[in-house]
């Protein structure tokens, strides 16, 4: 692991980024505001800490060298990602804290942000940043302070709140039923058994709740997220076996349709979770008081 010595400072950074759009120290010093000489030795430092070459002379023209192109695309990513953490930091008054929160991306779009509405007028001061649930371990980590997840109410280390339950329902696009009624459930295998990759199980299970079995349970296209599996159920590419909750929105505007009228309840379940340490931490008891009051509110999508 490199040590302070080894880590190059972000002034020869911007040095050498400079340099590399003017392809010269002298309007790189003036753009930097400083003299020819310091940038052409920030830029000298850098090179005999990589012991590479970023840029040689030709016809006393300068160009770069493989290594400096290379480099080149880490330190624009470096110095980008320096700049938004500024901004991001500036952007809020000293009473300001940031309240990270995972979720699961489809439940993030189609149940959770609708929910969110008035939470900066009641909260001022707690900015929401959201992201896509990624490890299990995420909380215990701190790169979030909650987590929504599906599964059971069991996480070690952490505080498991349940929301709500589910139950699992085919949903297809209404151009994609026979003009005749299906009368086994089996019959849906003819349209195309759309798979999700986090529910490898679901069909199969779907169709042994009802004493029925099939080879093609888990033939299809499988997709990532839920939010695939709508779109290729709307654009009419088969049947997706969907929690209710979150096409409640396509079905009501006719854009899919249920084809066999089972619902399947699932043994897990939808939680927020945060870290024991953190349950009396004023943010974090402010936003599960807020989520247990959205979970018994109407639905604010509802026609």
């Amino acid at each position: 692991m490199l040590n302070k010595r080894h880590l190059p400072s972000i002034t020869a950074l911007q040095c050498f980024e400079a340099v590399t759009r003017h392809l010269s120290f002298t309007r790189a010093a003036e753009e930097l505001n400083l003299t020819q000489s310091a940038v052409s030795k920030q830029v000298a430092q850098l090179e005999e800490l990589l012991q590479h070459l970023l840029f040689r002379r030709v016809r006393r023209r300068l160009q770069m060298t493989p290594a400096g192109d290379l480099y080149l695309v880490e330190v624009r990513k470096i110095l980008t990602q320096v700049e938004m953490s500024t901004h991001y930091l500036r952007s809020y008054g000293g009473e300001t804290e940031v309240l990270r929160v995972s979720t699961p991306s489809t439940f993030g779009a189609r149940w959770l942000v609708p929910r969110l509405k008035g939470w900066r007028l009641r909260h001022p001061s707690i900015h929401l940043d959201l992201c896509n649930e990624h490890e299990a371990d995420d909380l215990l980590q701190g790169r979030s302070d909650l987590a929504f997840y599906f599964g059971q109410g069991s996480r070690p280390g952490t505080e498991c709140l349940k929301l709500f339950g589910e139950e699992l329902v085919p949903v297809c696009a209404p151009g994609s039923l026979p003009a005749t009624p299906f009368t086994d459930p089996t019959q849906l295998t003819d349209l195309v058994l759309l798979q999700n990759a986090s529910r490898p199980q679901a069909w199969h299970d779907w169709f042994d709740s009802q004493g029925r079995q099939t080879e093609h349970s888990y033939h299809g296209p499988r997709f990532e997220t839920f939010y695939m599996c709508i779109r290729a159920a709307q654009v009419g590419c088969g049947v997706a076996l969907l929690p209710r909750f979150l096409v409640e929105e396509e079905l009501a505007d006719g854009k899919l349709v249920i084809p066999w009228p089972h619902a399947m309840p699932s043994t897990d379940a939808y939680y927020l979770a945060y870290p024991e340490h953190a349950a009396e931490v004023p943010k974090v008891r402010d936003f599960v008081k807020w989520m247990l009051e959205q979970v018994d509110s109407p639905d604010p999508l509802a026609h």
